[in-house]
């Protein structure tokens, strides 16, 4: 996984960011459809990520995968088996999208500013190789809440998306992964064309 694949911006584009970033883009197209599919490709992103995050040294993202395999594990379950309040018209089945309320948006939002924080400090105490424990500890907090929201099926969680997206190019570009920044870019596209098809999903009640 270390071949490396050709060079872009000044720095190896290897085999293991395109494998990533397929399986990435599988998944969050899947997800953006409403397809349970999504899960079983979020099982090998995961690994992936792994992998790629350590080869970075991008520490809290790396300890954030066993964290996003749980919650995949918990998501695959709760839009395949919903409670009889939640089955989407169009498939009793399968979970419907739902909205967070105001309050909880709030504290969604201030839970992610704390987490943050203090991750952000441990890091920069734990793992002194990580060049920006902040910013890299926000993107984590904000991925843990757009999975949490997404196990839901939150329409919300597109909302979060959309800012790890931007934030993670800013995160990317620090460290001169010009690849993995045209990803994310990527990824900004279809976050805001499934942010359109879940609002759909969710005024019919699918």
């Amino acid at each position: 996984m270390d071949t490396v694949l050709f060079i872009l911006g000044g720095r190896p584009v290897l085999l293991l960011d395109l494998v990533s970033s397929i399986l990435g883009f599988t998944c969050v197209f899947l997800a953006g459809r409403n397809s349970k599919y999504n899960f079983w490709v979020g099982y090998l992103y995961t690994a992936a990520l792994f992998f790629l995050f350590w080869n970075r040294s991008l520490y809290a993202s790396l300890l954030l995968q066993p964290v996003s395999l749980a919650i995949n594990i918990v998501g695959h379950w709760r839009w395949t088996h919903p409670r009889p309040e939640e089955e989407s018209a169009e498939d009793r089945s399968a979970l419907k999208v739902s909205m967070l309320s105001w309050p909880a948006r709030v504290i969604s939002a201030v839970g992610v500013l704390v987490v943050a924080g203090v991750w952000g400090w441990t890091l920069d105490r734990l793992f002194p190789a990580d060049p920006h424990p902040y910013l890299d500890s926000v993107v984590t907090a904000l991925i843990i809440l757009a999975q949490f929201l997404s196990a839901q099926k939150k329409w919300d969680c597109w909302v979060v998306w959309l800012i790890v997206n931007v934030t993670q190019m800013a995160l990317h570009l620090s460290v001169g992964n010009v690849f993995m920044c045209a990803v994310s870019g990527i990824y900004l596209i279809n976050g805001l064309w499934s942010l359109k098809t879940w609002i759909k999903l969710y005024r019919n009640n699918g």
